[in-house]
């Protein structure tokens, strides 16, 4: 056989590939037709785009269909990605398809939302506040933003802008792995470089890569804006730490890689929304207590009574009010369930005040 021939048996598998393809094309277009008309329907009935519960249940029932068991895993993601996509047109049907985020294209906040909604319009704005005014006001229908790095902590900010806008809740949240980089303009060395730029908590992630070189440091509202302003400076003497991503965006080279003090570097960042989800495997809450001795300790033991998993519990100062603390709690559990919605009704004893702030489903990258 000559080595430019294909096989017989490849060519018929093929065409067998090119004759279900097609059809999946028809199958494709009838099935988004369908997608339309649930879309109108929830828009006409006031219903969020994610119906958790109805897409697990889907996931496994089309599983279950499956003659052949070795296709199982390979399918669900088939089924999973088709129903990621069904999602981006409810969105863009509902005129749901812009999202915010803080920053310039190529920062963290922009890589998560690129992962979260692959099809949706990216509108940057130079703040976090400015990410909630857009989404409470209705210019973008999510909002995308840094919430907690496994290193350097809370983003206390952002907490403090949830607790501030009552009309914003959190619909999903979502775990980038964090890789921080320096950043150089082309021809620079490591050795030419004496200062390092970049957001806060990027600095602090690489604290200990940036104290072996005796750098110095200067703060930037994010991590790709610092990026961009060394390229447009042409300094060697300065580098950016930013994701690999950004230095292929603004044309910089990778002096050193993978420079965050943990190699286990995430950031949870969350999605915020107008309308609360329905139901989700976790819930979180914003709450304030009397400022008597135990009141918060009556917290816990109600929700751990009801044999509920508390999975953090943060406080942060109080607006305007001298060392009084509002409460962030995530606990495990869905709020479709009369048990957890029991559970919120037992809170409110303790509670001097309780907000449900988000349910969602917990997922990681």
């Amino acid at each position: 056989m000559n080595g430019t021939q294909k096989p017989g048996l490849l060519d018929e598998a093929r065409r067998e590939i090119d004759a279900v393809d097609a059809e999946m094309a028809a199958l494709f277009c009838r099935r988004m037709d369908a997608v339309r008309k649930v879309a109108e329907y929830k828009q006409a009935n006031g219903l969020p785009v994610l119906d958790a519960a109805r897409e697990e249940a889907v996931v496994q029932k089309n599983i279950a269909r499956l003659p052949d068991a070795a296709y199982a895993g390979y399918y669900e993601d088939f089924i999973r990605h088709t129903m990621g996509v069904s999602k981006a047109f409810q969105r863009a049907a509902l005129g749901m398809g812009t999202v915010a985020y803080q920053g310039v294209e190529g920062a963290f906040s922009h890589i998560a939302l690129t992962h979260l909604f692959p099809h949706a319009k990216a509108l940057p704005y130079p703040t976090w506040a400015e990410v909630f005014d857009a989404v409470e006001n209705g210019d973008a229908a999510y909002g995308v933003l840094p919430f907690e790095n496994s290193q350097a902590g809370d983003v206390s900010e952002v907490l403090d802008l949830c607790y501030a806008h009552r009309n914003i809740h959190v619909c999903n949240v979502y775990d980038l792995p964090v890789s921080q980089n320096l950043l150089g303009v082309p021809g620079a060395r490591l050795s030419d470089i004496t200062r390092a730029v970049s957001h806060p908590q990027a600095l602090q992630q690489s604290a200990k890569f940036i104290k072996s070189l005796g750098l110095e440091t200067q703060a930037f509202p994010n991590t790709a804006a610092a990026a961009k302003c060394v390229a447009e400076a042409g300094d060697k003497s300065v580098a950016a730490i930013a994701s690999r991503e950004t230095a292929a965006l603004y044309g910089l080279s990778i002096l050193a890689g993978d420079i965050n003090t943990t190699e286990t570097n995430t950031t949870r960042f969350i999605v915020i929304c107008k309308q609360q989800n329905t139901a989700g495997d976790r819930f979180s809450l914003l709450f304030t207590v009397e400022h008597r001795a135990g009141q918060l300790a009556r917290v816990m033991e109600v929700i751990g009574a009801r044999g509920f998993n508390l999975v953090c519990i943060k406080s942060r100062p109080m607006p305007q009010v001298p060392w009084e603390y509002y409460f962030y709690a995530e606990v495990e559990g869905d709020l479709s369930d009369e048990a957890s919605r029991e559970l919120i009704r037992a809170l409110s004893e303790p509670c001097k005040t309780i907000r449900v702030l988000g349910v969602y489903e917990k997922k990681n990258s």
